[in-house]
């Protein structure tokens, strides 16, 4: 009988010492409970991080799909600058190439340059140069050619802008531009100036080109009528053919 009371109050014990150990543990649970609200301070952190690599990740879709984070935000952020930088990229690459695609202007080694008289008229003659492109490439030409005529006897005649307006145009290979001096012609009934020599600097250019004087003679300055015809150089422009010969 002893025996049985002693084990009633050792279980009893036992009993009461699981239910102070459960108190123990149940009281642990709430510190750790608290401690994790005192975290959500940082998880608001964190959720504004996210928000930050929110707008950051605008440059980058993949950026978006990323879990939420502090460093997923940092890396949205990081894309983000990169996409800027390659579209600015794009951007000048892009007018690089429309300035390459440009056509340059065509040069004196380029064009096979020719005269021709093309005068109808007693009174006004008019001599026709020819530029042909023989480049083997597109070019443009626009403006004015300078124009010198050489004597027989060696002088110079600059000839003057008739004061029309140029327009540009572009010669495909094989293709010609042209440009008229009108002069007075010589009824005098004397030889005139005999002009030998063409002097033609194409628009743009500095290199000259000598071809020879197709047509007659000019008169002596001071013979013609103040109100006649002129030496006078026209601007350059496109022509579907060369005038004959």
């Amino acid at each position: 009988m002893k025996l049985r009371h002693a084990s009633k109050t050792l279980l009893a014990g036992l009993t009461l010492l699981g239910a102070l150990s459960l108190t123990a543990c149940n009281g642990d649970d709430g510190s750790g409970t608290s401690s994790s609200a005192g975290t959500k301070p940082s998880a608001a952190s964190d959720g504004a991080g996210t928000g930050s690599g929110g707008s950051g990740s605008s440059g980058s879709d993949s950026s978006g799909s990323d879990s939420s984070g502090s460093g997923s935000s940092g890396s949205g952020s990081s894309d983000g600058g990169s996409g800027n930088g390659g579209g600015e990229g794009t951007a000048g690459s892009g007018s690089g190439s429309g300035q390459d695609g440009k056509t340059g202007s065509c040069r004196s080694d380029e064009l096979e340059v020719t005269a021709h008289d093309n005068s109808t008229d007693k009174t006004e003659g008019v001599v026709t140069v020819v530029f042909k492109n023989g480049g083997g490439r597109d070019c443009t030409i626009n403006g004015y050619a300078g124009v010198d005529l050489k004597s027989a006897m060696g002088d110079t005649l600059s000839v003057e802008r008739n004061g029309e307006q140029p327009h540009s145009a572009v010669l495909k290979d094989g293709e010609s531009a042209a440009f008229n001096i009108t002069f007075p012609v010589n009824n005098s009934g004397g030889s005139g100036v005999r002009i030998a020599k063409i002097l033609v600097t194409p628009p743009g250019e500095t290199k000259t080109v000598t071809i020879a004087w197709p047509a007659g003679s000019l008169p002596v300055s001071g013979e013609g009528s103040s109100s006649g015809p002129k030496l006078a150089v026209g601007p350059v422009g496109k022509v579907s053919d060369s005038p004959a010969g």
